[in-house]
Order: structure tokens, then C-alpha cells, then sequence
């Protein structure tokens, strides 16, 4: 099965190695998307509004020209013409209207003595009636009643046409009792002008699309690079180095988020000094009165042996009724000066003296001259292999064997199991597990064995041992660099499980990571 606390760590990691500035949730990232949309959209209404108000005013201009120009035309040359003119002089007036200074078609139309319609173009090929827009025909045919706001019965009219992809102006007017005129201009001109005026502006968006990503950037470093101080002087606090600062400069936001932060950190220095400082006077005060009791204990210890000896000596000297005192005596005075010394060794786990001396043993032996020193032999059953060999700490290995066996014996009775296997790997790991056959460990007391002086239950009576032994069996585990855990076999019953290193040397030479911690900036 995969366990799901790997997988999360390779998920995290496979996070920590996409790039920050790449990733479409960081900040970075998301200003500059913003400011570019931004920029697009101010960039592409300029744009569109320039380019529209060009537009309108390139394509009136050369409009207002042309019919202009036009209306002169019919004025100046349509409406001199005859009442009944020829095809000739409907063609000859077609060409001069048409020699303007605006380059523009021209279509006449007027109807001959017979009233047969008569037409004189200037281009026979490029104008013609069909390309007159039906609609526009019927505009100038239209005549107008002449009153005091309209004094003329024809009006000039003209029209946007396009014939392929060229665009075309088209307009017409009739001379009153005359002739019909029609013109036609070509827009072309105007629309390339348009077009570049278009790539122009387009060019232009994409510069500023482009200027707006670089000035995004540079904003967003600006803004996050002070966030960025404070992430990794967050990390470094979380790492242990409580003397990180952020240097502040600056009077907006960022730098009052950076006091803050500076302000935090000191207070917590102060109080995880305050807090290793009793700690420590706590560790010294168990240290110094430990040592103090040492001495008298030594005294007690002495007369608590010789009355011990009275006891068991055949004469009998001690009084029958004081009997179960003095023996009660003598077993506190084991138990106190047990826990006397279960004291000095934790205060040298808690203050870091602890040293491993380090020998090669064979670990079948060493546990068979473990259960052989507390005559445990016919209680626990050895399941290992000889020639097993591992460099450790001989005597500590015997405190973790004893407190691991000896808790076993006493809440789960006997037959203890006591297997040793060796995994693969690298390095080697060493693995001694015992296991016995009682009722199990409760499975809220689990997570609380290894703590010192617990107990499952207040109203537990007292027990003979000093509530340290795992706990001193763990910290000797962890000197050596290695574990042990403890759990409730399928089968019944409860398994600690100890794993070493086959060399504690080669853990001891690992060097610690630097606390140094400093001003980020």
C-alpha cells in the first residue's frame, strides 16, 4: 500500500519545484496577468476610438470634397446644357465634370426632342445606371415642393457603396428642367490610409501590452519582494532561528507588516528564552537535588543492607512485629535510590552530556547476557540469530533491553518473545522487537507510553517502578540515532519495536543543520 504521508510529500515537492514567478496561483503571476488585461483593454478603446474618429473624419473630408466638387459641376456644365440635349453634348459635358481635381465618374442623363433618354458617361466601362443604388435613383428623382425652407425641388444625395473589396462613393443630383447627374469616387486611397492607420494602432496596443507586462513586472517585484523577505523570515523563525529581524525601510504597508513581524519574533525570543531559562532551572534543580540525595541514600542504602542481612540471617535477631517495617524499608530505599539514579540520567539526556562508548558486540549474546543477569531466562523465549554483529553502546543497550523486557514481564506477563532481525538497506538497520501476551495497551494510552511518570489512570495504585524506565529507554534509542515504537499485536497482546543503526558511530558524525539566523533583507 502507498503511504498517504509519501504521497503528500511528493506532491509538496513536486510543487517546490515548479518556479514560483511559473506557477499561475503566485501573486507575481497574477499582477502581471491583471496589469497586462489592464493595458489591453485601455489600449484597444483608445484604439478603437481613434481609429473611428479617424475614420469618420478622413472619410467626410474627401466626402464633403467630392460633392462639393460635384455640385459646382452640375451647376458650371449640367445645367447650361440645352433643354433637349444630344448624346454628344450629354457626353462632352460628362467628360469636362469628370477633369476635376477630384478624379470622380460621371453619369448624365436627360431625354432627347424625341423623349427617348439619352446618357452621357465620362467612363463607359466603370459607370453605369446599375451601379446606382435603386434606392438613391429614387431620392434624386424625387422633385421637392418649393417652399420658404426649401427653395430648390431637387437635393443632392449620395451613398457608401462597394464593388469587390474597393469602397466607393456614390452621388447624385438633377438640375431643375434639366439633366440628371450621377458620380462615382473611389474610396480606395482613404481605406489603405485607414488600414495603415489600423496596423498603426495595432502596433501600437501590442507595445503597450508589452510595455504594460514589463512595468507589471517591475511593479511586482517591487511589491513582492518585501513579501518574499518575509517568507523566508518566517521559514528561518520556523527553523529555531528566533533572532531573525526583516530590515524595515519605508513608511507604507509592507513596512509597517514588516515591524509587526519584527515585533513578533522579539516577543517570542523573549519568551522561548524565558521558557528555556526555567527549563533550564527546572533540569538544574532535578540535577542538584538528585546529586544531594545521593550522599544520605548512600548512608540508608548501607543500613537498610545490613538490616536486610539481619533478616535473612538464621538467628533471628529482628523483632517479629517490626519485621514487615524494616522489609517495607528496605524496598522503598531500592526504589528511591533507583529513581535517584533514573533521575541523574535524565537530567544528562535533557542537558545533551549523554555519550555513547561504543564497542562491537554480537547482539545475541548481549541480550542473552541481559535476560541471564535478571534471571528472565525461563520467561523469555530468543528468537536470533548468533554472529549478528553491531557497534553500540553495550551498557545502554542493556538499560533499553531491560526496561523493554522487564515492562513486559511485569503488565504482560510471561512468555515474552523477544525477536531480532536485520533489514537491508542502506547502512542496515537493526530491529529487536518484544512482544508478550497480555491484554494489549489501551489504545488511548498508546500515544503516551514513553511519556515520564504517566499513568493510564489516576486511581492506578502505585507501581514498584519509577515511571522513567521507557521514557530512559527511548532517549538511549535516540542516542544512538534510532526508535522505538510500541503498538498491540493482531494476535493479542502489546510489541515494542526498537530499531537501530548497526553502526551508531556512523550517526554521530552527521553534523546538525546552522541556527544562525540575522537580518533578512
Amino acid at each position: 500500500m502507498t503511504d498517504p504521508h509519501d504521497t503528500s510529500r511528493g506532491l509538496t515537492a513536486a510543487k517546490r519545484a515548479i518556479p514560483a514567478g511559473l506557477r499561475f496561483t503566485s501573486l507575481r503571476l497574477r499582477l502581471v496577468v491583471v496589469f497586462a488585461l489592464v493595458a489591453l483593454t485601455a489600449a484597444v478603446s483608445a484604439s478603437g476610438i481613434a481609429y473611428w474618429l479617424n475614420r469618420e473624419a478622413v472619410l467626410t473630408r474627401t466626402q464633403d470634397a467630392a460633392l462639393s466638387d460635384f455640385q459646382q459641376e452640375m451647376q458650371n456644365r449640367a445645367a447650361v446644357l440645352p433643354e433637349h440635349p444630344t448624346q454628344g453634348e450629354l457626353q462632352h459635358a460628362a467628360n469636362l465634370m469628370a477633369d476635376s481635381s477630384q478624379h470622380f465618374s460621371v453619369l448624365l442623363i436627360d431625354t432627347d426632342e424625341n423623349g427617348r433618354r439619352v446618357v452621357g458617361n465620362s467612363d463607359l466601362d466603370a459607370f453605369t445606371v446599375a451601379d446606382v443604388p435603386r434606392s438613391l435613383r429614387a431620392a434624386v428623382d424625387k422633385k421637392q415642393p418649393v417652399t420658404a425652407n426649401n427653395k430648390h425641388p431637387y437635393h443632392l444625395y449620395w451613398q457608401r457603396i462597394t464593388r469587390g473589396d474597393t469602397p466607393y462613393l456614390v452621388g447624385g443630383a438633377q438640375v431643375n428642367n434639366g439633366p440628371t447627374g450621377y458620380m462615382l469616387k473611389s474610396l480606395e486611397p482613404e481605406a489603405k490610409d485607414l488600414n495603415s492607420l489600423a496596423w498603426s494602432l495595432g502596433i501600437a496596443t501590442a507595445l503597450a501590452l508589452i510595455g504594460s507586462a514589463l512595468l507589471a513586472q517591475a511593479a511586482a517585484t517591487t511589491v513582492l519582494k518585501p513579501v518574499h523577505r518575509l517568507g523566508v523570515a518566517a521559514r528561518r523563525l520556523g527553523e529555531g532561528k528566533l533572532d531573525t529581524r526583516l530590515r524595515v525601510s519605508g513608511t507604507d504597508e509592507l513596512a509597517e507588516l514588516s515591524r509587526t513581524f519584527n515585533n513578533a519574533a522579539e516577543n517570542l525570543e523573549k519568551k522561548v528564552a524565558d521558557m528555556s531559562a526555567r527549563d533550564e532551572a527546572s533540569r538544574r534543580f532535578v540535577a542538584d537535588m538528585s546529586h544531594e540525595l545521593r550522599t544520605p541514600l548512600t548512608a540508608i542504602t548501607a543500613v537498610t543492607e545490613v538490616l536486610e542481612e539481619e533478616l535473612d540471617a538464621e538467628t533471628g535477631s529482628v523483632d517479629p512485629m517490626i519485621e514487615p517495617a524494616v522489609r517495607l524499608v528496605v524496598s522503598e530505599t531500592r526504589r528511591l535510590n533507583d529513581l535517584v539514579e533514573n533521575l541523574m540520567e535524565v537530567t544528562r539526556f535533557d542537558a545533551g552530556t549523554a555519550k555513547l562508548v561504543l564497542d562491537t558486540v554480537d547482539i545475541a549474546d548481549q541480550i542473552t547476557a541481559c535476560i541471564d543477569a535478571r534471571a528472565w531466562l525461563d520467561a523469555v523465549e530468543l528468537d536470533a540469530e548468533r554472529g549478528n554483529l553491531v557497534r553500540l553502546d553495550p551498557r545502554r543497550l542493556d538499560v533499553i533491553l531491560a526496561n523493554l523486557i522487564g515492562n513486559a514481564l511485569k503488565h504482560g506477563g510471561s512468555p515474552v518473545k523477544v525477536s531480532v532481525r536485520r533489514e537491508s538497506g542502506a547502512g542496515g538497520e537493526l530491529v529487536i522487537a518484544v512482544r508478550d501476551h497480555g491484554p494489549g495497551i489501551p489504545e488511548d494510552v498508546l500515544p503516551h507510553v514513553f511519556d515520564r511518570f504517566y499513568k493510564a489512570s489516576a486511581s492506578r495504585p502505585r507501581s514498584e517502578g519509577s515511571g522513567l524506565g521507557l521514557s530512559i529507554a527511548l532517549e538511549n534509542a535516540h542516542v544512538h540515532g534510532g526508535e522505538i515504537t510500541a503498538a498491540n499485536h493482531p494476535d493479542g497482546g502489546a510489541v515494542f519495536t526498537l530499531r537501530l543503526p548497526v553502526d551508531a558511530a556512523s550517526e554521530g558524525d552527521d553534523a546538525e543543520n546552522s541556527q544562525e539566523g540575522g537580518v533578512v533583507t
